[in-house]
């Protein structure tokens, strides 16, 4: 009997060990810089590794895949017209991500030129993402995420000013760093289920404002001591109690806010989110 398990085990095993590893297939384009002004970039992304930065000079844009050809196809799509590009990828009607590593090692990087004006816009799906934009002139970002891992770097001061960044987040977790190197004019964030980090360290150059709105999760606000800060919330949170505030009603007003050279403007609404505010030296 223990013979005839053995052999069962060793035939199961050699079975197991004669599947063929699923290979991912590779995909790249790319497009030179011919001067263009401005850049409309829209970045799909259904699932995987996701790298997002400054690329070369004389390429107005790259993108490298390793994707899973079964259930995913890669996606690139340029309209000379509107200088504007799509690319990313996208599932297939029944294309999941499931638990499958192979699938789940999927990578992308993906790079534009550090002299075009740009407006992004991300849809993320199940992705672990990196994007750093410093080196890059960024005028507008709109990003959205379900479930996944999301973190976002101004690691340089932006060369130009940005109007908007809007971030919007399901059952995610969002990190953006060096908020104040990104020159953007506002910030909105809206947020399901998750955990969400907005860091405003950086060399701020204006004023900005943020406007939040919170369902369930946390929210923590990275904030350099030497910004002024007055936020306005829809109602008295008693579980907010932030260190370095003054409370006027729904209005909390940072001590230092009368004599700050900048100031961030926050307009506040959640349900049953905590937010926290650090102060940074």
């Amino acid at each position: 009997m223990r013979a005839t398990l053995l052999t069962t085990a060793l035939l199961l095993g050699a079975g197991a060990a004669a599947l063929p590893a699923q290979t991912l297939t590779n995909f790249s384009v790319s497009r030179q810089f011919h001067g263009e002004v401005h850049l409309v970039a829209d970045i799909e992304y259904a699932g995987g590794t996701l790298h997002v930065g400054a690329g070369a000079p004389g390429s107005l844009y790259a993108m490298k895949l390793a994707y899973d050809a079964e259930r995913f196809e890669p996606v690139s799509a340029w309209d000379a017209g509107r200088t504007a590009v799509t690319l990313g990828l996208r599932s297939r009607k029944d294309g999941t991500m499931g638990v499958n590593t192979e699938r789940a090692k999927q990578d992308a990087t993906i790079t534009f030129s550090p002299q075009a004006d740009l407006a992004l816009t991300f849809t993320l799906g199940a992705a672990q993402s990196v994007v750093d934009f410093g080196g890059l002139r960024l005028a507008s970002l709109t990003l959205q995420t379900g479930a996944s891992q999301t973190e976002v770097r101004f690691s340089k001061p932006n060369t130009m000013r940005c109007t908007l960044a809007a971030f919007s987040a399901g059952a995610a977790e969002l990190t953006v760093r060096g908020l104040g190197n990104s020159r953007c004019d506002r910030v909105t964030f809206e947020g399901g289920v998750g955990s969400v980090l907005l860091d405003y360290t950086g060399a701020w150059q204006g004023d900005a404002a943020l406007d939040a709105k919170l369902a369930v999760g946390g929210l923590t606000l990275r904030i350099p001591r030497t910004v002024g800060v007055a936020l306005t919330t829809e109602q008295f949170l008693a579980s907010f109690q932030p260190q370095g505030f003054s409370r006027q009603g729904n209005r909390y007003l940072s001590t230092n806010n009368a004599t700050a050279k900048r100031h961030l403007d926050v307009a506040l609404t959640t349900s049953l989110g905590g937010v926290t505010v650090e102060w940074v030296d």
